[in-house]
């Protein structure tokens, strides 16, 4: 395994960042008030500029760096007015820059108080001058929340999330319906609109962030945490046969984790360039408890025994993985009772062996999942932390 060398990173306080939302197991907390989140989600442009999408109190903002994240322009609001913006742990504004610089921008909000979400979207044509007017993603109202967005190879926005709208009809024939469901759909036109809406899957969790990754061009694999029988909340993949034939639902693992609640724990998943799959995720069955990490050869290959990445006495969780060429990096949270600690391994034999996990960072107070983001052929750690402000961290290897 080669050396890991840590560069330098930059920090700043952006305007705006408020106190973290608390961590939670279970039901989200009490609908009411304004929630502040510390979430800032990244995403580079062809020309190398860093883009952040995060949410301040009641709005949506982007702004931009172009010297890794030393300085930043004044934020621009995506949303036109004051919205109530979807608070939930695991949710957090999206944006993907195509290879022309426009920038797409998704983020949810809240329709009542219980917990009905709407997905809107919106994008920018000018370099973040101004955004169109955000428009809902689907035309059901049900419910649609933790939407993932993300750009395949052949420049095509595909966006998926968790959606509602089959619950009612089952109700009305007389049948249960256990969570939500996997939605999804394309925009041919680099995000002025989206096609219709299609159902990959029912009955998933209801809670839940996704994962997405491409298998190849029009062939999106998303990592999502289902529900199977007995109400066991255990993740599952699907990978598309073409853009719009999901392939079957494979479980990634049987942690057994029975809960008729949230566990507001999304899964993350990476697909390397030889077609190895890789998930980390978290759980709390009874099989197993904690972090853990697997992989398989291909989409139709079983994964592989789940590693775990920490002890459970360590809280890991929020895991993230990234592959760039040859090299997989996974990140993920530990607290240790005083600091939170950004735990990093990376492979260079496609998840076969890791390096040993070292901390990149740390923080004594509220901080945002970590995130992973990269730029050609350089890969950073995206983190805020509310005592440092917003990090952008440079992780490089070297012989």
């Amino acid at each position: 395994m080669r050396r890991l060398t840590l560069l330098t990173f930059a920090s700043l306080t952006l305007a705006g960042l408020a106190a973290a939302q608390p961590h939670q197991h279970g039901m989200d907390g009490a609908m009411g008030g304004t929630h502040e989140t510390l979430s800032a989600t990244p995403a580079f442009a062809p020309d190398g500029t860093l883009w952040l999408a995060q949410t301040e109190a009641d709005r949506v903002v982007v702004a931009k760096s172009t010297d890794l994240g030393k300085t930043f322009s004044p934020p621009v609001s995506v949303t036109p007015g004051p919205i109530n913006v979807d608070w939930g742990p695991d949710s957090r504004p999206q944006i993907a820059v195509d290879r022309d610089g426009h920038l797409i921008v998704t983020y949810a909000v809240f329709q009542d108080k219980r917990f009905n979400g709407r997905v809107y979207y919106t994008r920018s044509t000018d370099g973040g001058l101004s955004f169109a007017p955000p428009r809902p993603i689907t035309a059901d109202s049900t419910s649609q929340r933790f939407q993932a967005t993300a750009i395949d190879s052949d420049g095509r926005l595909f966006a998926a999330w968790l959606d509602k709208r089959n619950v009612g009809s089952a109700v009305a024939a007389g049948r249960s319906y256990s969570g939500a469901a996997l939605a999804y759909a394309w925009s041919n036109d680099d995000g002025a609109t989206f096609a219709d809406t299609r159902i990959a899957i029912d009955n998933t969790c209801e809670c839940c962030r996704l994962a997405v990754a491409f298998a190849g061009p029009g062939r999106p694999a998303v990592l999502f945490r289902n529900v199977f029988t007995g109400s066991v909340r255990d993740h599952a993949l699907v990978t598309f046969k073409d853009p719009t034939t999901p392939g079957p639902m494979h479980r990634v693992s049987v942690d057994d984790w029975k809960i008729e609640a949230c566990p507001h724990q999304g899964p993350s998943l990476a697909i390397a360039p030889d077609g190895s799959y890789h998930a980390a995720w978290f759980t709390d069955g009874t099989a197993r408890q904690g972090l853990f990490y697997a992989r398989a050869d291909n989409a139709d290959a079983p994964f592989s025994a789940p590693r775990a990445l920490s002890s459970p006495d360590h809280q890991p969780a929020r895991p993230y993985l990234l592959a760039n060429g040859k090299a997989l990096h996974l990140v993920w949270k530990e607290f240790d009772g005083d600091r939170t600690r950004i735990q990093w391994e990376v492979s260079h034999d496609g998840g076969r062996s890791w390096s040993t996990a070292r901390t990149i960072a740390d923080t004594a107070d509220a901080s945002d999942h970590p995130l992973l983001v990269a730029d050609k052929d350089h890969i950073y750690l995206s983190w805020v932390t509310k005592n440092e402000g917003y990090r952008l961290i440079p992780l490089e290897t070297s012989p």
